[in-house]
């Protein structure tokens, strides 16, 4: 019999939304969400059509300081919108993206770097398939709901929003180590090519 063994952040998720979840709340069939009360609290979407995007959006509309990205795929001119709009007001942005991004015609590597969004391209793993936002260190997006139209609108997905501080530096401390492995995203190159700095060695 093959025995499965289950990641160690997946055990972790488990058992803070169970944690949040048996302080109480309300959940709604109608519009996928559920939340609860006290230090600990979660609300979850799903797609089609559950309102993902626009609780990403009002996330980083509320941010105050940091909103740290992973990201595979990202299409969703709302979401990209909220993030710059964070920028511009001084929140400390930064966005890891998958190295598909760099091959994509219409791609938002450059939609980022051309506004001066602090971006970078993780080159090391094979897939980098991370969804996830760290907002002001407190609040933790997550799930299978990439940061796209598609999967607003016609996938099935879900998106978990939770605020809670430990979970939050669990996550924080992961992007970081995708951050230093990952390569700053230099922009197209002369002939309209995107380049990739192959002489970047990781940091801060």
């Amino acid at each position: 019999m093959k025995r499965y063994l289950i990641p160690v952040w997946v055990v972790l998720l488990v058992v803070m939304i169970l944690g949040c979840s048996q302080q109480g709340g309300s959940s709604s069939a109608r519009s996928g969400r559920t939340s609860g009360s006290g230090k600990c609290s979660w609300s979850v979407y799903f797609s089609p059509n559950g309102g993902a995007t626009q609780a990403v959006v009002n996330a980083v509309n509320g941010a105050k300081k940091t909103v740290l990205v992973q990201a595979y795929s990202f299409t969703s001119t709302p979401i990209a919108k909220a993030l710059v709009d964070a920028h511009k007001r001084g929140v400390d942005v930064k966005i890891i993206l998958d190295k598909s991004q760099v091959t994509q015609r219409y791609s938002a590597a450059d939609f980022f770097h051309n506004l001066g969004v602090p971006l970078r391209i993780d080159y090391k793993h094979a897939i980098a398939h991370n969804k996830v936002m760290v907002i002001d260190g407190n609040t933790v997006l997550t799930g299978s709901f990439n940061f796209t139209k598609a999967a607003e609108s016609k996938n099935a997905e879900n998106l978990l929003v939770i605020h809670d501080k430990a979970l939050a530096d669990k996550y924080a401390a992961n992007w970081k180590i995708h951050w230093n492995h990952s390569e700053p995203y230099t922009g197209r190159g002369a002939g309209g090519e995107r380049t990739r700095s192959h002489r970047y060695k990781g940091g801060e």
